[in-house]
């Protein structure tokens, strides 16, 4: 790789991602990244799960900042992680427990509430003894659902999940809404039901802080997109009364955000994918260690 560097000028490269040192950390690699500038800022937060030459590497050889973004990233989860206004309150769904099970075991010994839909609430009400039909749940859910109670009851923090739910026999039906109790086996449980809105109401009503990671239901069908936009329009309606503190993040829950156009109601919308879900499993992010 041959860099030429004219000064005072700007040059924008290629992905790097196609040159094979990139991703393998190397250090000749990195340090020839390096040599096309006199400083590092890094304004990726959404790559810096990644231990890359271009996000880790680069640091050691050239004076390294984070950008603005990047603050402002860092700033609004440690809100929700370790600076948090009590009580806080975690709304998290998506389709399977098992991909979300570090983060709800991490955010167990900070949070008060945590409600879990869509796909993951199925598991749960499974684990109770509901018949949840033709519903998409994880293998393990056993497992995995005992871990979250276990944990939940030794830092006193309280689970919540349907009380009632949104059937169909097809995603593209129309749905029926269903006490939780009354599934028949060739049904799909794909949204949450009116009595579980006003109960994600209440617990959000005694919130001062609140984040949410993942949809309620199958909203790309608008049959089953009703829970979702509740929720939103709830965390809306107490961010305009209380100035509740409200950050979302994850692939999945931006495209709901900018499908119903709800950018507004959060104080925070992350940016990021991996690196927000990883940072709040826990997990230690190489781009900020290597900055810090």
């Amino acid at each position: 790789m041959k860099l030429i560097k004219f000064h005072g000028s700007v040059m924008m490269m290629e992905n790097i991602r196609f040159y094979e040192g990139e991703e393998k950390n190397e250090d000749s690699f990195s340090k020839t990244i390096s040599s096309l500038g006199d400083i590092y800022v890094n304004d990726a937060f959404s790559c810096s799960h990644r231990a890359h030459s271009s996000i880790e590497g680069i640091t050691k050889f050239i004076p390294s900042y984070c950008g603005l973004q990047f603050v402002e990233e860092i700033n609004a989860l440690k809100r929700i992680t370790s600076k948090i206004v009590r009580p806080v309150t975690c709304i998290i769904g998506g389709s399977k427990i098992s991909t979300k099970i570090n983060i709800i075991s991490n955010l167990i010994k900070d949070f008060d509430n945590i409600i879990i839909v869509g796909g993951m609430g199925n598991a749960m009400l499974k684990n109770t003894g509901i018949n949840i039909g033709k519903s998409m749940c994880d293998d393990g859910y056993k497992d995995l659902v005992g871990e979250i109670l276990k944990k939940s009851e030794t830092h006193d923090c309280k689970i919540y999940y349907p009380l009632d739910v949104v059937v169909s026999k097809t995603l593209n039906g129309s749905g029926t809404i269903k006490e939780i109790n009354e599934v028949n086996n060739d049904e799909m449980i794909l949204d949450i039901g009116p009595k579980t809105i006003t109960s994600i109401k209440n617990i959000i009503n005694e919130s001062n802080t609140v984040l949410w990671n993942g949809p309620a239901g199958y909203f790309e069908n608008p049959n089953f997109a009703n829970g979702t936009k509740e929720i939103l329009e709830i965390i809306a309606g107490k961010r305009v009364k209380d100035k509740i503190y409200a950050v979302a993040g994850g692939g999945e829950t931006v495209a709901v955000i900018n499908k119903f156009d709800k950018l507004d109601t959060f104080n925070f919308v992350s940016t990021a994918g991996g690196a927000f879900l990883e940072y709040l499993e826990g997990k230690e992010i190489p781009g900020i260690k290597a900055l810090n």
